[in-house]
């Protein structure tokens, strides 16, 4: 769905390169991307959002040259739920809110409720239409923004840090929708230092390393790469770390996997 072949960014023309050399296909695999802070993940996700022009190389989404494309025929493709809510919210009530994107990119006023509306039903949201959205609690502002890009039903979704402020409820919820994208045929990538929620939700895992791809594969595979990880100063999941020291020799990325792999030692 996506492909990014030598693609490299600076900030300021001939100033240090945020990015240099990557190259990535993305396929129909959810995808988490993960790395320290200052290894390029936030620039590289602007570029695939065509928020960011790259300095060389060259960004195919569904065969098309995304440097051609401006941010707002982009949206239609590739949606970004922000970081913080509080940066992407703005209108009055909560159906307003959602049905921005949809009515932003054309949809008609009448698709872009029915889309609204939907989406708030995945987030259970819809009980709340009428509600000005900065009287939501935080983690209801994080679903309420996950409903916003949901509604354009854009065929890749992008979460950065999704389970930041969020409780184990608030993740659990999030999972569930991951999961319901996911089986809609979107293609979810994320950005994230939550490892224990990349090793439960996402199939394929990236590492940034000083503006380069360390390491790519299998999420199982990358996290049983120690060296590499500590290269990059990332740690393996909790429960990954633990059945390791407990002896384990496969790679254990959950906890319901420990139980029953212990169970039968």
């Amino acid at each position: 769905m996506i492909k990014v072949s030598n693609l490299s960014f600076s900030y300021k023309k001939g100033g240090h390169r945020v990015l240099s050399g990557i190259n990535i296909e993305f396929d129909q695999r959810s995808t988490a991307i993960i790395g320290q802070n200052g290894a390029g993940k936030t620039t590289f996700v602007k570029l695939l959002k065509g928020l960011l022009k790259p300095d060389e190389g060259e960004i195919l989404v569904h065969h098309f040259d995304a440097k051609l494309k401006t941010a707002a025929e982009m949206a239609r493709t590739i949606g970004l739920v922000f970081q913080n809510p509080n940066d992407q919210i703005f209108k009055r009530t909560v159906l307003e809110e959602v049905m921005f994107g949809p009515l932003n990119i054309k949809m008609g006023k009448y698709t872009a409720e029915k889309q609204a509306i939907k989406a708030l039903k995945m987030v259970e949201l819809d009980d709340k239409l009428e509600m000005n959205p900065h009287d939501l609690s935080l983690s209801e502002k994080k679903l309420l923004c996950i409903a916003s890009v949901v509604a354009m039903d854009t065929d890749i979704i992008i979460f950065d840090e999704p389970t930041i402020a969020q409780d184990h409820q608030g993740k659990e919820k999030i999972r569930e929708i991951i999961n319901e994208l996911k089986n809609n045929n979107k293609l979810i990538l994320t950005i994230i230092h939550d490892m224990d929620f990349v090793a439960e939700n996402f199939e394929r895992t990236i590492v940034f390393n000083e503006g380069k791809v360390l390491l790519d594969g299998d999420t199982r595979f990358v996290f049983s790469q120690k060296a590499i990880l500590s290269q990059a100063k990332v740690e393996p999941p909790g429960i990954t770390q633990l059945a390791e020291r407990l002896g384990m020799k496969n790679t254990i990325l959950t906890v319901d996997e420990y139980i029953r792999v212990s169970g039968t030692m």
